[in-house]
């Protein structure tokens, strides 16, 4: 279940409690006339299924409500209620199975904006990476790909195609690009920093590297892999399963390759410079791929659901 909590202004109150009365998966509706100072209006809460969710949300905005007053999205970890229960009875589909395009696009925003902070873990990971790749270490790579915040930007980049918002795929690619470049350079000072120290040596990155050499020598595997990996991804964040992150994280070779181009750079190793680019292009254009083809899905099957509700007024 979700929590409605809306600042509504007095004209549109009855409205929006109309509204909330006639769609399936409703209850628990609390009015507070006059009660909202900043700015002035009622307060109006509510508790939804989350499979009805996005079209209350949809109506509300279409009132203007998000404009003129404020609605705030809560989950609701526990609720003993009979009537709460029957609420999630009504809605048709499963709460799992339930897409907030709102909630989604606030979650990819904060996540794909370009700041120190998600430049700092990019250059971080990729450093850890690059030791990873020079030390033929699979526990760093794994590391690596964990620290690394570039699925944040990727999912960005694929709820903007989806929802035509072109002003958030270009900010989410900018992040994504800017990101990964700084932390490429960097790491290319790094490596430069680390051998005159005498910690990286040449030798290094051509020495045999049975555990970590896939990193420069993409196949059809690592699209396949990047492609699953972008579904599950994007499956992730759409039922608020953020857990499956990290599977997602550690299964593709985005920071190890942006790693081992940026090592490859410094000693004018062209050859694995390429390679390790074009692993990263794979693994980046089939997470997006991935990531818009199961968005569009879920798209489209909300819509079918949608089309089969009955809106009736929710029992009391």
């Amino acid at each position: 279940m979700l929590h409605l909590r809306m600042i509504t202004p007095a004209d549109r109150t009855d409205a929006v409690v109309r509204i909330v009365g006639s769609t399936v998966g409703t209850t628990h509706v609390v009015v507070l006339p006059g009660a909202a100072r900043i700015p002035p209006g009622d307060i109006v809460m509510c508790d939804v299924a989350r499979e009805a969710g996005d079209e209350l949300l949809q109506e509300l905005r279409a009132i203007g409500i998000d404009k003129d007053g404020s609605i705030a999205v809560e989950n609701i970890d526990l609720s003993l209620s009979a009537r709460a229960d029957r609420a999630e009875e009504e809605a048709p589909g499963e709460a799992a199975d339930a897409v907030l395009w709102e909630q989604l696009s606030e979650a990819t925003h904060e996540e794909s904006t370009l700041t120190i902070t998600y430049s700092a873990f990019m250059i971080i990971a990729t450093m850890i990476a690059a030791c990873g790749v020079v030390l033929d270490n699979a526990v760093l790579i794994v590391g690596a790909m964990a620290v690394g915040p570039e699925f944040g930007p990727l999912a960005g980049v694929c709820t903007g195609l989806v929802r035509r918002s072109p002003r958030q795929a270009a900010r989410s690619l900018t992040a994504l690009l800017v990101g990964f470049a700084t932390a490429m350079v960097a790491t290319t000072c790094f490596t430069l920093v680390m051998d005159a120290l005498g910690l990286f040596h040449e030798g290094m990155l051509d020495d045999p590297r049975p555990n970590t050499s896939f990193i420069w020598q993409p196949d059809p595997f690592s699209f396949v892999v990047a492609l699953l990996a972008g579904a599950a991804g994007v499956l992730s964040l759409t039922s608020a399963k953020s857990g499956a992150l990290v599977g997602v994280a550690i299964s593709v070779t985005t920071v190890p390759a942006a790693a081992n181009a940026a090592v490859a750079l410094g000693y004018g190793d062209f050859a694995q410079m390429w390679g390790s680019a074009a692993q990263l292009l794979v693994n980046l254009s089939g997470i997006v791929l991935a990531g818009v083809l199961t968005l569009l899905g879920q798209k489209l099957l909300w819509r079918t659901q949608r089309g089969r509700w009955r809106r009736t007024p929710p029992r009391t």
